[in-house]
């Protein structure tokens, strides 16, 4: 995709999905994990499906030396989702009340999935960044999950006002990634997915392998 396609277009919840019933894994043992959002989740933010472990690791292992990835979020609760995105919405709505239902929405969708198609409830997606190994976080431009109002754009992955030092290490981290078979939301420079209906139109497979799931259960 050439063009950025956020999450609320009508092609992405076009895309199908059939799903092939991979279980969510806790990833605890296998990569470096953070606990930012435990308040939040109570746990489940340390899962995801088995393929994309496999391919975080394999992203890992292509990392120059001395670096590794900082696992923040990866299962996210249909229920929190949903708290996310109207929450966003809301400060939309207040700070633009002219904006219609669909402009908010598809505001709201440059940094919060609609719930209905959110990577992050198949267990498909992943908010991560870079470490040294004294397990200092890389500069890559702007704090994780600041909105683009916060950032000024800055956000997102190919924004120009950000540092050389920012856009090596934004690089550093998509060529890992990306060879490993993820792909990243625009938008976001540290959210990437493999198997949900996002990842399914950015690389023209046929279908998601994943859908919205609960823990314990494909």
């Amino acid at each position: 995709m050439s063009e950025i396609i956020l999450m609320s277009d009508p092609r992405v919840a076009a895309v199908p999905v059939e799903e092939c019933g991979e279980p969510l894994v806790d990833v605890r043992g296998f990569l470096q994990v953070d606990d930012r959002k435990h308040e939040d989740s109570h746990g489940a933010e340390v899962h995801v499906r088995r393929g994309v472990l496999d391919r975080l690791l394999r992203a890992q292992a292509l990392l120059p030396d001395g670096l590794r990835l900082l696992f923040v979020e990866g299962y996210r609760p249909p229920v929190l989702q949903r708290r996310y995105f109207d929450s966003y919405a809301d400060e939309l709505r207040a700070e633009h009340p002219d904006w219609s239902a669909d402009r908010l929405r598809s505001a709201a969708g440059r940094y919060i999935s609609p719930p209905e198609i959110a990577p992050h409830t198949a267990g498909a997606a992943v908010d991560l960044t870079l470490v040294d190994t004294d397990d200092r976080e890389l500069d890559l431009g702007t704090p994780m999950n600041a909105t683009p109002e916060q950032s000024d754009g800055a956000c997102y992955t190919a924004a120009a006002g950000i540092t050389d030092e920012a856009r090596a290490h934004r690089a550093v981290l998509g060529e890992a990634l990306s060879a490993a078979g993820l792909v990243n939301y625009p938008t976001e420079w540290w959210h990437w997915s493999y198997g949900d209906r996002y990842w399914a139109l950015a690389t023209g497979a046929p279908a998601a392998l994943y859908g919205p799931s609960e823990i314990g259960a494909p």
